[in-house]
């Protein structure tokens, strides 16, 4: 019997979640019940129960005050001052109920607590019970919660104006990989709970507020309503209806006033807390008792104050000698972290000469108009720059170093700078409060804005107000936002610098990342037949020509291939390379219609190419005359220009002794031009040649 009613009430709890203290339900069902109180009368042994947990409950978020680690440890503070508030109030309610309805039978009408704190304070004499609760009242109301409201309300203000730029030093860190996104994922957290507390925490500290005032109307209405009730209703002496009732009066008062007062006082000790660190106790000795000097002077002044005539002596003697041997003891037994905190204070944080050595793989410089990109609220910049290295990952196989964010003084206003280790790389101006409009065809824009380049590929533009957004694109216009305008720069630099940015670094990590399958591949390779710095080598004139290598392990089989046929020369080793990688390279230049589109080189220039190489196998250099040169990139541009007239994208194709060297011209002419060896063209791809040089 017992063990079925034990598993049905388990049941119920496990249903319902009343039992629990700390389910949504029981607190819900709490809050009814203190609501409830305003309105149904309470008997005085529960009135004395309730008054009992609001003292403790007070107690204890006193001392969960004084022993908080940091202000975001007590997220809860605002809410549960809300609730003591309301608490209080009600218990304040019930207790004028009881007063003024039975107040004539007697100091116990309102309970035992009442009446044990009305006879304490007053101690038999009325006036000056009355004084001292006065003096109590004003303690709380003008002194304690008006302080520790105005700093609520400062440190909200405060911490809502810093958002902005913690939010900016959060995303340029990540920027920088400083820290990682489950780092800065936190950190935000963290400062959007520390926004919402202040701000929570200055609407709660009204509430303390208007609990005092409440308590000063409360203790009037209970005065001079309890001397009419006992004069005109009970007949009783002016002198005895006044002590009866001004004494449950002020025991009411005590018992709601003393709470209010350590609940005010755990509110300002929470929001004067600010940026000091560890408990307070710990935090109030190891400043106040942290250095001798202060407490030497301390016991000084205590001893000159022993002297004078009227003064106790002994208490300045005894408090002299317990100052005077705390600064004896500290000057013997130094603070550990005493000589670095005075060190950081007088030359904060000063960053060792070797940081000037560093660099930057690539870093954007912002003037100081152009800060709201990297933390507004519409698409940051820094989050298109992660998409940015994102999709060039995918893309070709290579992590491009973390972008660094800073701003730059010198720069005008709304101009940035892209710079590549140290060195500018390209740069612009753009108005973060418009919307950029491009025709497709590079036709002229009929809006009313601003005309301009765009950036990065130096198309006609025009800056214009967000509000033309629509009407922009209904007459066909490519319509960017300042950040994305930025971020296209940023990548058509990356694109061109990629092989630059491979470093060596970046190159041991691409072949450590590789799975555990081709690790044995990796070993018999290197250092063997290759070293990592020749791996780098052949990568960097892979991407160099925007060929991905995200295929590591085929491209490092090809080079196993080509060093096992004695072919040493990294020029010999990257063409073996590219033959491996036709059909990657070849489908990557595939047009709309399905064709790879080529413009073929005359057997006039091939030979013509092939007599101009000199020099040993490992170092072919081109040898051209600057006239024939001259005619040579005529005739290219000429190419391909009717090529792109006609809707075409082609690729160069050459022979494979010439290709690298061909590249090297066509790289200064055209540098998104692709060069291909007929190698290099797969076997079942769909070719149609579209002209020819």
């Amino acid at each position: 019997m017992g063990e079925t009613l034990r598993l049905r009430l388990a049941g119920l709890q496990q249903r319902f979640g009343v039992s629990a203290p700390g389910t949504d339900i029981a607190l819900a069902v709490g809050i009814v019940g203190i609501l409830s109180v305003l309105v149904v009368p309470l008997p005085p042994l529960l009135l004395d129960l309730a008054l009992s947990v609001s003292i403790t409950v007070s107690v204890l978020t006193l001392m969960v005050a004084i022993f908080l680690g940091r202000p975001l440890d007590f997220t809860s503070f605002p809410t549960l001052l809300l609730l003591t508030t309301l608490f209080r109030l009600s218990l304040n309610v019930a207790t004028t109920r009881l007063i003024l309805s039975h107040g004539n039978e007697g100091p116990l009408a309102a309970g035992h607590m009442v009446a044990a704190f009305g006879g304490f304070l007053m101690g038999g004499d009325l006036v000056i019970g009355l004084i001292l609760f006065v003096i109590v009242l004003v303690v709380n109301f003008m002194v304690i919660t008006k302080g520790s409201g105005r700093i609520a309300e400062v440190a909200a203000r405060f911490s809502l104006d810093a958002m902005p730029g913690k939010q900016m030093a959060i995303d340029a860190d990540l920027s920088a990989g400083l820290i990682d996104e489950k780092t800065a994922r936190l950190r935000r957290r963290e400062l959007e709970e520390e926004s919402g507390f202040y701000g929570a925490m200055d609407g709660a500290a009204k509430f303390v507020r208007g609990d005092a005032v409440a308590c000063l109307i409360i203790t009037a209405i209970n005065i001079l309503g309890g001397l009419a009730i006992g004069l005109l209703r009970h007949g009783m002496s002016f002198g005895e209806a006044a002590t009866t009732f001004t004494t449950l009066t002020v025991g009411d008062g005590l018992v709601s006033q003393i709470p209010a007062l350590l609940i005010s006082i755990a509110a300002g000790i929470v929001v004067t807390k600010g940026g000091v660190e560890g408990t307070a106790d710990a935090a109030l000795m190891r400043q106040l008792g942290g250095s001798p000097k202060p407490l030497a002077l301390a016991s000084a002044g205590a001893l000159v104050l022993a002297a004078m005539p009227g003064v106790p002596t002994i208490s300045f003697l005894l408090l002299a000698g317990l100052a005077g041997g705390g600064a004896w003891y500290r000057h013997t037994h130094p603070v550990a972290a005493e000589a670095p905190a005075e060190a950081a204070a007088v030359a904060p944080s000063e960053a060792p000469i070797t940081d000037v050595l560093r660099i930057d793989m690539v870093r954007i410089e912002l003037g100081y108009g152009l800060l709201v990109l990297a933390g507004g609220d519409a698409p940051r910049l820094t989050e298109q720059i992660k998409g940015l290295r994102r999709s060039v990952a995918a893309e070709m196989g290579f992590v491009v170093p973390p972008v660094r964010i800073q701003d730059n003084m010198q720069l005008p206003p709304d101009q940035y700078s892209v710079r590549v280790k140290e060195i500018e790389a390209g740069s612009g101006m753009i108005r973060p409060t418009r919307l950029l409009a491009m025709d497709p065809n590079g036709a002229e824009i009929d809006l009313a804005g601003e005309r301009a380049n765009e950036p990065t590929f130096g198309l006609p533009a025009i800056w214009i107000d967000p509000a033309l957004r629509e009407e922009a694109l209904f007459r066909g216009c490519t319509v960017v936002d300042p950040a994305s305008v930025l971020t296209t720069h940023l990548t058509e630099i990356v694109r061109q610098t990629m092989a630059e940015l491979l470093s060596f670094a970046e190159t041991q990590k691409l072949i450590d990342e590789l799975p555990r399958a081709h690790q044995k591949l990796v070993s018999e390779l290197i250092p063997s037949q290759i070293s990592v710095g020749g791996v780098q080598r052949v990568l960097q004139a892979l991407v160099g020509e925007r060929v991905s290598i995200r295929d590591l392990p085929t491209i490092l089989e090809a080079i196993q291939e080509a060093c096992a046929g004695q072919a040493r020369a990294i020029p010999a080793i990257v063409a073996h390379v590219r033959m491996r990688l036709a059909r990657q390279i070849s489908d990557s230049h595939v047009g709309p219609a399905g064709y790879l589109p080529l413009i073929t080189l005359s057997p006039h220039w091939e030979g013509a190419f092939a007599e101009a190489i000199v020099g040993p196998p490992e170092d072919r250099q081109l040898a051209m005359a600057p006239s024939v040169l001259q005619d040579f990139m005529q005739k290219f541009r000429a190419a391909f220009d009717s090529a792109a007239q006609a809707g075409e994208a082609p690729v160069l194709l050459t022979g494979g002794n010439i290709r690298s060297h061909v590249r090297a011209i066509v790289e200064r002419i055209r540098p998104a031009t692709p060069v291909l060896a007929q190698a290099e063209i797969f076997a079942r791809s769909r070719i149609r040649t579209v002209g020819s040089i």
